[in-house]
């Protein structure tokens, strides 16, 4: 009878939480039909893109993405530094974690993706290359899946308005962040109708920090050098 009394309290606390974190969730996302480019899902009047797939490594890597997007300034804005741990998240087919890996000298990259097949072709990649420094890491839709403060740097580059769960993602992102850390939105700018890409997978910087103040981030700025994209820098708080 000990043994119940003690678990009993416990049970109903776990249910409790259960209930709560679902009420939330419920109260969190909107579910309607939009853009067919979209799931049927809605975060703060913003509807949830499709998730590209490993489908779209051509286009991830064609020849000219350094033209279009100026991924050599891009790494200037990163400012980073030899020995920095630096999650790529959303990495695809590693195009950034790549060229960051090269910069971190005996630091680490993360390239973290939600794909198996994105993993697996990030594993080739890294034994192809010879790479040393870059850890595939496989997510969830929830969670980054990596450790607690742990991480220097965060790269986010066109991927975060495909998150299925925004919200969850950004507390867990916050989480894995070392206190001071940066985090880097990199995101085509809704505000430029004559950037060329579909309307839903852009964002305007209101909707972007809005959504990650939600979360507990501290927006620092935007740094405005790259020809179709946000360049948003976050922080996680100093203890």
């Amino acid at each position: 009878m000990s043994t119940i009394k003690k678990s009993f309290p416990v049970s109903l606390l776990f249910v409790a939480m259960l209930l709560t974190f679902s009420t939330n969730a419920q109260e969190r996302y909107t579910i309607k039909a939009g853009d067919p480019n979209g799931i049927k899902k809605w975060y703060m009047g913003r509807q949830i893109a499709h998730v590209m797939s490993h489908y779209g490594i051509d286009w991830l890597e064609r020849q000219e993405r350094e033209m279009e997007e100026n991924t050599s300034q891009l790494l200037k804005n990163l400012a980073v530094k030899p020995g920095m741990v630096i999650a790529d998240i959303g990495a695809g087919s590693g195009y950034h974690s790549t060229l960051m890996s090269k910069m971190v000298g005996k630091g680490k990259v993360y390239a973290v993706d939600v794909e198996p097949e994105m993993i697996a072709y990030l594993n080739d990649r890294i034994k192809l290359e010879g790479s040393k420094n870059i850890v595939p890491v496989l997510s969830t839709e929830q969670s980054v899946s990596l450790p607690e403060n742990a991480i220097d740097m965060m790269l986010l580059v066109d991927v975060y308005h495909e998150f299925s769960f925004p919200y969850e993602m950004a507390l867990s992102m916050l989480n894995a962040l070392k206190p001071g850390g940066k985090l880097v939105l990199v995101e085509f700018r809704s505000e430029d109708a004559m950037v060329p890409i579909k309307t839903i997978h852009k964002m305007s910087e209101a909707q972007a920090v809005g959504e990650l103040k939600a979360a507990g981030f501290i927006f620092e700025k935007n740094i405005r050098n790259l020809p179709w994209q946000h360049c948003l820098v976050f922080s996680k708080k100093k203890n």
